[in-house]
């Protein structure tokens, strides 16, 4: 019987151990270049299935560095689960619902119950550390130098080499509040990096307020390593003011430790592997980019702000982890799904009549999303496809199709069947316009466009009052189906 999955990793070590003793790591001791041979490796593996060659690489001899390298280590959906302590990613769904759920308590046990299921999210808030590992080594003034780290360049046309797997950590100036990001940061110097926060994103956010401020430094950390549910932390498109840090600890079910970095007023996961500190200039900006996206082409090179580093820590031991992006599926789809699965409640308190969704890897996360709803009024659909437009980041969402209830949104074999069959492309679709998702090629203007909406429900003549009268579904009798079932060895299968 398979060991029972930890809670809680709490570092790469014990994640690379953990996988290691099930089939799913694999070292490569020969000599690779980070100059595009370990993305070519990488893409390679992560289009294969689990079981099939899709394992996490652990690059233990890098050229030019002593640092060994973690990639896909959350490239498929098992490990992605596991990376969080569950053997299904589908169980982040119903631990968050037993916390959101909506209902109103109405005795004082029940009062009590829904005042403790809360305070579950209040109880992992992160705790500070005097001394932690990632500052085993300080380098500081002419120590500092990111060419000693085994940073890639992904894609022949890239700008230059990138840190990937970043969990980028910011204060806002006037409210003091934390914002952790996903970013990618593009090296430009031994002592210099651009910051590529998007419009959207809390990072830039922070640097708005600090223009407002009089333009004061902003100072920012880069974590690079740790455990993966604090890594997750940084993608999870959460509300403002709600602190990632404490998502992490809730993931884990336990608190995360934090250390104060050495040279700028910001803390840092304590188990990360190494730390990047700095500030940023608000007024000032530089060319980043290209870089090869998630969207399977390169962003375009554009004006970004501008990290200065004054110190880089890191454990005596480190591991560069990383990741790749480029055409699906990337290891990125992974992260991507973990959120699909942890906010489908949260989108179901807004839109209740939602029953599943799902964003496929060649939607590249905000191209496309697939609901599936029970209909029972007319102008239900368009009601959900305006509802999920208005949800935070799903604002940025390109294409949404509609399904009826008992169509898999995860089949998209299922969901294509019935948007062929079901739509008609003048009477069920709706183009509105809206913000985009700032890589978004396709738009006549940066980062603003046009959306569609599909329905590809069943239509009815008592909801949608659909002049003609719609066709059965083929479904074979149910005892002949369970006849067939009982008896499919006789048949020689």
């Amino acid at each position: 019987m398979a060991a029972k999955i930890p809670t809680t990793f709490s570092d790469l070590r014990e994640w690379i151990a953990f996988l290691e003793k099930r089939g799913e790591l694999k070292r490569i001791k020969t000599p690779v270049s980070a100059d595009l041979e370990i993305t070519e490796i990488t893409d390679r593996v992560s289009k294969m299935k689990q079981g099939q060659g899709n394992v996490a690489l652990l690059f233990e001899n890098v050229i030019g560095s002593d640092i060994p390298v973690l990639i896909n280590g959350v490239g498929t959906e098992q490990r992605m689960a596991w990376a969080l302590g569950l053997e299904k990613l589908d169980d982040l769904r119903a631990r968050l619902a037993s916390v959101v759920k909506p209902e109103v308590p109405e005795g004082v046990f029940d009062k009590l119950k829904k005042v403790s299921e809360l305070s579950e999210l209040v109880r992992y808030r992160p705790k500070t550390v005097a001394s932690a590992p990632c500052q085993d080594i300080v380098w500081t003034g002419d120590q500092i130098d990111l060419n000693k780290l085994p940073i890639l360049k992904c894609w022949p046309d890239d700008g230059g080499r990138y840190v990937t797997l970043t969990t980028v950590i910011s204060r806002d100036p006037y409210k003091g509040i934390r914002n952790v990001g996903m970013y990618r940061v593009q090296v430009y110097d031994e002592k210099t990096v651009g910051m590529h926060w998007q419009i959207h994103k809390g990072g830039t956010e922070h640097q708005r307020e600090a223009l407002r401020k009089g333009g004061v430094k902003l100072p920012v950390a880069v974590a690079i390593g740790g455990d993966y549910a604090t890594i997750y932390s940084g993608s999870a498109p959460l509300p403002p003011g709600i602190d990632e840090i404490m998502l992490a600890g809730w993931l884990r079910r336990e608190r995360v430790e934090m250390v104060k970095c050495k040279t700028i007023d910001l803390e840092v996961p304590a188990n990360a592997e190494i730390i990047l500190e700095g500030y940023v200039d608000p007024s000032e900006s530089r060319l980043e980019g290209p870089f090869g996206d998630h969207t399977g082409y390169y962003s375009l090179a554009d004006q970004y702000p501008v990290m200065h580093l004054t110190a880089i820590t890191m454990r005596k031991d480190a591991i560069y982890p990383t990741t790749i992006v480029g055409y699906p599926p990337q290891e990125d789809y992974w992260l991507g799904k973990a959120t699909e699965r942890l906010f489908l409640p949260l989108m179901q308190l807004v839109v209740p009549e939602v029953i599943d969704v799902n964003m496929p890897a060649e939607g590249t996360f905000h191209n496309l999303l697939v609901v599936s709803i029970k209909k029972k009024y007319p102008g239900q659909v368009r009601k959900v496809m305006y509802g999920l437009w208005g949800l935070m980041l799903m604002s940025l969402t390109k294409f949404i199709i509609v399904v009826d209830e008992d169509i898999d949104v995860q089949d998209m074999n299922q969901v294509l069947f019935h948007v062929t069959s079901n739509v008609d492309p003048q009477r069920d679709t709706v183009i509105v316009e809206g913000p985009l998702d700032a890589l978004d090629h396709s738009a006549d203007h940066f980062a603003y466009g046009h959306k569609m909406g599909i329905d590809a429900t069943r239509k009815r003549q008592d909801i949608d009052r659909f002049p003609r009268e719609w066709p059965q579904d083929i479904r074979m009798t149910q005892s002949i189906v369970d006849r067939v079932t009982k008896r499919w060895r006789e048949y020689g299968f």
